[in-house]
């Protein structure tokens, strides 16, 4: 499986992987093992950049919440300013 990368954004790059991990292992558990890390330590990136996940369906739900819990479409690109 390849990724293409939009920028060269670690944080853009961290993300993709771990919803495109989700996506394709169904679980938590399995997507982890996907990515070479824990279980917990994904829990912990998927509370960091906001991913919606629904234990239920397996599926990432659209957009990013914020602190108040409101969904907010996500950034279809991240630029990197020099």
């Amino acid at each position: 499986m390849h990724i293409a990368l939009d920028t060269y954004n670690l944080t853009a790059a961290e993300r993709l992987l771990c919803e495109t991990a989700l996506t394709t292992a169904g679980s938590i558990v399995e997507a982890a093992k996907l990515l070479g890390i824990t279980r917990h330590a994904l829990k912990r990136r998927i509370i960091k950049h906001g991913i919606r996940w629904s234990r239920e369906g397996g599926r990432i739900a659209g957009g990013v919440s914020d602190s108040s819990g409101r969904v907010a479409a996500a950034p279809a690109t991240a630029a990197i300013s020099a």
